[in-house]
């Protein structure tokens, strides 16, 4: 008999779908493989798969304790323990998902000084400190994230005897599953992005910010640097592709905000500079990235930087883009060092006006990205997951952390 596997997303599984419900959709899917697998939106869902079944369940319903019920493995992204003590509770050994350091994230948020923020960010510590001290083997996707949830859990007790015995490398607790690709390759789709957009012509050049307009990136920068470039390149044209998330829970932030106001002031809105206030729906992504030339991630130099895994990247591989990106996170390094895109220091707009103009008029001449996009590719990726799932158990130490 296949072990029963739930998988568990707060995303809704929709057309448009953010990162983390794009990551459970897939990983589920690469399960389907070994396990019987029933996906599960605490938000919507509307997808289908011939493979497993998807459904949707209400945040806080009894729907989830029946669904764990019938389980014998389950599968959930961080602050499970705090919004579902059905999960908690269950003797079902339970896998977390931390691919996303949330509580860095949240430093970045707008509002600082306020009591709002400080009880958001302290707030979130503790739900993570929570997931630690009950997860039975957890997820995060670089070597770098790995080391820093180490130091989380032994600060959290579970680095012990127990855990240590079971395997001294501590991969049976913590292991690495970056963000992955499709196998498959994006499908052109003609010029979807000067449909949508008709103020971009044929002909013109086009950079594209994939993904959410977040408070730990940098758009106000690269609209700057575009404000200089069309000096010489008057026809280039920015791209925002994702301005609404399509979690209904993620309202829009103080730095999409801000990116607005900037853009309008240099009056380079709807002319050099666009924003696409939808979703691009997920099977028309790779199109969209496709139809534009450059593609960029901007970020902060902060700890959020360093800890991150910037899935829009994959995306930019996917799509075999040349990149401009800043440095510092473990997935751009890695991408530059490779040749496949230009670095650039935290808020220099020079540098980021000297890399778009590099590489609208010489592109990246032999860049490979062929060995990278199979390195990522979902079935790849997923591998350390399924080793641990096939011998699924409770974690060594659940004794002596049942007696705390």
């Amino acid at each position: 008999m296949r072990t029963r596997l739930l998988v568990l997303t707060f995303d809704p599984l929709t057309d448009a779908m953010a990162g983390p419900a794009i990551r459970a959709w897939h990983l589920a899917q690469v399960l389907t493989s070994r396990f019987d697998v029933t996906l599960a939106s605490t938000v919507g869902a509307t997808r289908h798969h011939e493979a497993m079944r998807v459904c949707s369940v209400a945040d806080g319903s009894s729907g989830i304790a029946a669904l764990v019920e019938e389980s014998d493995v389950v599968f959930a992204p961080t602050s499970v323990v705090r919004r579902h003590p059905e999960v908690a509770s269950s003797a079902a050994p339970l896998v977390i998902d931390m691919y996303i350091p949330t509580h860095l994230e949240n430093l970045e948020r707008g509002g600082r000084g306020d009591d709002e923020y400080e009880h958001a960010v302290a707030h979130q510590v503790s739900v993570i400190n929570e997931d630690l001290r009950r997860g039975d083997f957890f997820l995060c996707a670089s070597e770098r994230q790995r080391d820093f949830w180490l130091g989380a859990l032994s600060h959290a007790g579970r680095v012990n005897p127990a855990t240590y015995d079971d395997d001294p490398t501590l991969r049976r607790l913590v292991d690495v599953v970056p963000f992955g690709l499709p196998p498959e390759p994006p499908v052109p789709a003609g010029p979807v992005l000067r449909d949508h957009f008709p103020g971009i012509g044929a002909a013109d050049p086009v950079v594209v910010w994939g993904g959410g307009v977040y408070d730990w990136f940098d758009p106000v920068s690269l609209v700057r640097a575009v404000d200089t470039v069309r000096g010489t390149i008057p026809d280039l044209r920015l791209v925002f592709l994702g301005m609404t998330n399509p979690n209904p829970g993620l309202a829009e932030m103080a730095r999409a905000v801000e990116l607005r106001k900037v853009s309008d002031e240099l009056a380079l809105t709807g002319s050099t500079v666009f924003f696409n206030d939808r979703w691009v729906p997920y099977h028309a992504w790779g199109s969209y990235l496709l139809d534009a030339d450059v593609a960029v991630s901007i970020h902060l130099d902060n700890v959020e930087t360093r800890f991150s895994f910037r899935t829009r990247i994959l995306d930019y591989l996917w799509a075999r883009r040349p990149m401009i990106l800043t440095g510092g996170d473990a997935l751009g390094d890695l991408v530059a060092a490779r040749g496949l895109a230009i670095t650039v220091a935290p808020g220099d707009v020079g540098a980021i006006a000297g890399a778009l103009t590099r590489l609208l008029t010489e592109g990246l001449p032999g860049a490979d990205f062929a060995p990278t996009v199979a390195q990522f590719q979902w079935p790849v990726v997923a591998e350390p997951l399924l080793g641990w799932l096939d011998g699924a158990r409770r974690a060594p130490d659940v004794p002596a952390l049942e007696l705390r």
